[in-house]
């Protein structure tokens, strides 16, 4: 699909952030440990969400939009059987059925999962934590990975901060028997979402918002007693911030956590770019149209600098005074939008697989652009429809 786009406008207003696209995967898959119906509200629309949700629909899965953004979910009745194997290889969020479908049927059968071209995801890190639990791996005769367990015992399991393989260990956890503690557990803000979400439906989960975690399994979990709400987006607070800052335009956002942008809001104040930050009203508002500096970024895991927001800030330098430097440890194939960049006029070397040198201000260019990935197609819609005038095509 081809995308034409004209930019060259202030962007100003009220911005309504959706739910957190990462919190909403664990929370849909983590509806398969609960008895009863469970609610979710705040829920983003986005395609990812409504494949993941076909895969427990074919298992038998009785999934109602209540309105736009509320959604039921009860999984009492499904038949592991169906599990869409080919669905699942579609997308990468589908790796989080392993925990919750291991803990509840003690076996289950996942294959290499898809997603965004971002760099080598492998599945072992999910594997390798489950065994830990009691679970035994075996490749079948198509070369899906099986994974089974008479019983799912507590264990002591020291992760590699991956952010969907702790939230698996999790779900496996809070009913697995005994205790579980999980070292170098990530903390990102829909893993803590996730945790306090199962809390409230019965499990018993301390160190939350920590990297230590301690698990003591229950029998079963119970639907909470009120609809639960599902986070706001901080990687779409972190685009739309820029937006404001690369448009000199001033946008005011809500809802908002306060703590889940410390790094953002770090970051743009060593730019220069002013920022509000309303506690009692619960919003977050960015204006554009000082002088900004350049910067020197590193992405890391919570409460470090998100790799999600990573790209809409390597387009932000382009346009500030002076050389910044991007480092990207955590995947070694997100810096591949700055060749897109570079082909508008951005000044920019990539220095190795993790490491970007970019120099600005710049003007750039309108030509024909490709979306890469998810943020990265996002941190193209910015330089397209936000301060350059002229006609920009994007290929998606």
């Amino acid at each position: 699909m081809l995308m034409r786009m004209r930019g060259g406008h202030h962007l100003r207003g009220h911005i309504e952030i959706g739910g957190s696209k990462n919190a909403i995967f664990p929370l849909v898959a983590a509806s398969l440990l609960i008895k009863g119906a469970v609610t979710l509200t705040h829920v983003p629309r986005i395609s990812d969400n409504e494949r993941l949700l076909e895969i427990l629909i074919g298992m038998g899965a009785r999934v109602n939009w209540l309105d736009a953004h509320t959604l039921s979910i009860d999984t009492a009745h499904i038949d592991p059987t169906q599990l869409d194997i080919k669905a699942m290889r579609r997308m990468r969020a589908s790796i989080l059925l392993l925990g919750p479908m291991l803990a509840r049927f003690k076996k289950t059968v996942v294959p290499e999962p898809g997603g965004c071209i971002i760099g080598n995801r492998p599945i072992d890190e999910h594997l390798r934590s489950l065994t830990a639990l009691g679970a035994q791996v075996e490749t079948d005769s198509d070369g899906n990975v099986e994974m089974h367990a008479k019983e799912l015992v507590g264990g002591y399991v020291i992760m590699r901060f991956s952010v969907t393989a702790t939230e698996n260990v999790i779900m496996a956890a809070v009913t697995a028997k005994g205790k579980t503690s999980i070292r170098l557990a990530a903390a990102e803000p829909h893993v803590q979402d996730l945790c306090n979400f199962l809390n409230v439906c019965g499990a018993k989960i301390q160190g939350i918002g920590t990297h230590d975690l301690e698990i003591t399994g229950v029998k079963q979990l119970h639907a909470p007693k009120e609809p639960w709400t599902v986070i706001p987006d901080t990687n779409e607070i972190g685009a739309f911030a820029v937006a404001a800052a690369l448009t000199r335009g001033e946008l005011e956002m809500s809802p908002i956590v306060p703590a889940h942008l410390d790094a953002l809001r770090s970051t743009l104040t060593q730019i220069g770019v002013r920022q509000e930050l309303n506690v009692r009203r619960g919003t977050y508002t960015v204006q554009g149209g000082g002088r900004m500096e350049a910067f020197k970024l590193q992405t890391m895991i919570y409460p470090g600098f998100p790799t999600d927001v990573q790209a809409p800030f390597g387009l932000l330098a382009t346009q500030c005074q002076g050389t910044s430097l991007i480092h990207e440890p955590l995947f070694e194939s997100r810096l591949g939008y700055i060749n897109e960049l570079i082909k508008m006029g951005a000044n920019a070397v990539i220095a190795d697989p993790h490491r970007v040198v970019i120099s600005g201000p710049t003007p750039l260019r309108g030509t024909e652009i490709r979306s890469l990935d998810l943020r990265a197609g996002a941190t193209m819609v910015l330089v397209s429809s936000g301060f350059i005038k002229i006609d920009i095509f994007l290929k998606v």
